[in-house]
């Protein structure tokens, strides 16, 4: 049995299973692949149905795989109760469906991973107002708000510029305001960052990334830090009033967004997820190591234009960064000079893999003006700072050397 209070990060991860006793003896929770769940007592059914007992009603609402992956994110980010979702967009989304109404108002960062982007405009056309930012200053989150802001809505380090947010001060206006704090940590991890520490409300982690690791499972999760106070948010409904204040957020996150509108993760991707998390420390360590030696290289070579990444002294929040998080993470963007051809370059790279996710074991590069971002228009790129030869790196756990010879050797053809 272990205590995520006496254990270090990735014990804990290791070992979090068998808290509770599991089937046969096994050291991973099994896969349930039951979507229904059976009571001797119709009774007991009756009581799990209403809260009053704790346990299994239908697969969309929860499922043993899945809540044992729930409880090793609410470890990692020592909150009071974590959610899991299809993907890690779901996870966002279900913070739309279950949470705002027509008339309600949110600021978010303008610095957003682009289906995040796509999401608010979506919602903008839908009765809720938004109200893109400037989130590296707290003044302009401020500015923002207005009687109707219910959500503030930033990533750690923005995706794929690496811009990073005033995540300490726009966490204490939050309070100040009783405003709900929504903050994406998919970009560094629980490993790396904890938002509780800054007083977010509510972490989004996409679990495809960092956390799983290995690109081969989908999942998102929303963690409730236990900060906010829901009896402050007015869009309760009397339903969850039932429980005590602290539950109110999950309880009704759990009920509109799993089970009305069905964005459950399945429990086979559940396994792979939690069996990827117990190597995150370790592959972060050198994902993080990586990047930092690659930014630097790309950085000194004359036919780079930028580098931008939070670990180089030359990065605009260089300091906010140093000061928050343990490493700078695995990601890092880069503009090449005029004349050099984005796609010539990546086509030249041996090792960097052309491909939209991240947070994998390899390396990944895509040219984000002309793929992820494409949609969004060249003034909206502009306005975000994305080059049309920005290429953005997902690292990976190779070797140093090899990175370095394959990006320079890239640059020399």
């Amino acid at each position: 049995m272990t205590d995520s209070k006496k254990y270090g990060f990735t014990t804990t991860i290791l070992h979090g299973d068998r808290q509770n006793p599991i089937e046969h003896g096994s050291l991973h929770k099994p896969i349930h692949t039951s979507v229904a769940f059976g009571y001797k007592d119709a009774r007991e059914l009756a009581m799990v149905f209403q809260g009053k007992q704790p346990g299994y009603r239908y697969g969309r609402q929860g499922n043993p795989t899945v809540s044992a992956l729930e409880d090793k994110i609410n470890k990692m980010e020592d909150g009071y109760a974590t959610l899991c979702f299809a993907t890690g967009m779901a996870a966002i989304a279900a913070v739309v469906q279950a949470l705002l109404r027509d008339g309600d108002h949110v600021v978010s960062s303008a610095f957003l991973f682009g289906n995040t982007n796509s999401l608010w405009q979506t919602v903008s056309m839908q009765g809720v107002g938004v109200s893109l930012v400037d989130a590296t200053d707290v003044a302009n989150v401020e500015a923002a708000l207005t009687a109707a802001t219910r959500i503030v809505f930033v990533e750690t380090i923005a995706n794929p510029r690496t811009q990073v947010a005033d995540l300490a001060r726009i966490g204490q206006l939050c309070r100040d305001r009783g405003i709900l704090y929504i903050v994406d940590n998919t970009m560094t991890s629980p490993y790396l960052f904890q938002p509780k520490a800054v007083g977010a409300s509510l972490v989004v982690n996409a679990l495809t990334k960092s956390i799983g690791g290995h690109g081969n499972a989908l999942g998102g999760s929303l963690t409730d830090t236990g900060l906010y106070d829901w009896t402050r948010f007015p869009n309760i409904f009397d339903t969850y009033k039932r429980f005590a204040p602290v539950q109110w957020g999950t309880a009704q996150i759990r009920a509109k967004a799993l089970r009305d509108f069905g964005a459950s993760l399945g429990p086979e991707a559940a396994h792979h997820l939690a069996v990827g998390s117990e190597t995150m420390a370790l592959r972060l360590e050198r994902e993080c190591a990586n990047a930092l030696a690659l930014a630097r290289m790309l950085e000194a070579d004359d036919r780079v234009a930028a580098v931008h990444y939070p670990g180089l002294t030359s990065h605009p929040q260089h300091a906010i960064a140093t000061d928050l998080f343990d490493a700078y993470g695995g990601l890092f963007s880069f503009e090449l000079k005029d004349g050099i051809d984005c796609f010539d370059y990546l086509n030249r790279l041996k090792l960097g893999v052309p491909a939209s996710n991240l947070g994998d074991t390899r390396t990944l590069v895509i040219p984000v003006a002309h793929t992820i971002f494409y949609e969004m228009g060249p003034e909206r790129r502009a306005g975000m700072g994305i080059a049309e030869s920005l290429i953005r790196v997902s690292v990976g756990i190779e070797d140093t050397a090899d990175l370095l010879k394959d990006f320079s050797q890239a640059l020399d053809s």
